[in-house]
């Protein structure tokens, strides 16, 4: 008699990564999670806090923490809503307070409803543990002065907010924006990854790093 095999329940993945467009800007969010800890992280939740707990729900993961890349309107709105009914802390790196204490204005000045938001409760430091996924904060100023890109070595993905977009980069005319700045960081802190590294932009459609360094119209490598 034939022996019958028995197939083993494989190991559910432990990276989770979804990435959606939120807001009225369209900002795009990013889910991080680990699978077996059930643990879980939102980087600019810029608006749509509803469908963000959703994913959050059906992927059973608990929110431990919210980033920001900055501090514009567009990737903050959803901040408030999902610390008040998650728990979770805000992080911004503290040279973009500024621009936290300016959301009004900012939703005036591009006509967005303005929601308030409670103040971070800390700051993001250049090349810190986020506490979750392998990822580590990569301050990359020049779109504003505290913009902060976020690295998952071992996932080989980059959320990289406004600073780097396929083909072109952040704008600087906004408040504190700066073009050497963006350019160096870019060119530093970006661009040393690894080719194949998918690079997840604040608006748009991802790219690679290695595609970036060697086609951007704006910043080549």
């Amino acid at each position: 008699m034939q022996q019958k095999s028995v197939q083993k329940d494989q190991p559910r993945a432990a990276f989770f990564h979804k990435t959606f467009a939120v807001g009225p800007l369209q900002c795009n969010c990013t889910l991080l999670g680990d699978t077996r800890s059930g643990k879980a992280i939102v980087i600019d939740p810029g608006g749509d806090a509803d469908l963000i707990l959703a994913e959050l729900m059906a992927n059973n993961l608990q929110l431990v923490a919210i980033y920001h890349t900055h501090a514009h309107l567009d990737h903050v709105l959803a901040a408030g809503e999902l610390k008040s009914k998650t728990g979770a802390p805000i992080y911004l790196h503290a040279a973009d307070n500024f621009l936290w204490d300016m959301i009004e204005q900012q939703c005036q000045m591009f006509g967005v409803p303005y929601t308030p938001q409670p103040d971070p409760d800390a700051a993001i430091a250049d090349d810190q543990d986020l506490g979750c996924c392998g990822g580590v904060a990569l301050h990359t100023p020049g779109h504003s002065p505290g913009s902060t890109s976020f690295w998952f070595e071992e996932a080989k993905l980059l959320v990289a907010g406004d600073t780097l977009f396929r083909g072109s980069i952040g704008r600087t005319d906004l408040w504190g924006g700066d073009y050497a700045q963006i350019e160096k960081s870019i060119k530093e802190r970006l661009y040393t990854l690894d080719d194949d590294a998918l690079v997840i932009t604040g608006h748009g459609p991802s790219t690679t790093i290695g595609d970036e360094r060697e086609g951007n119209s704006v910043v080549r490598g």
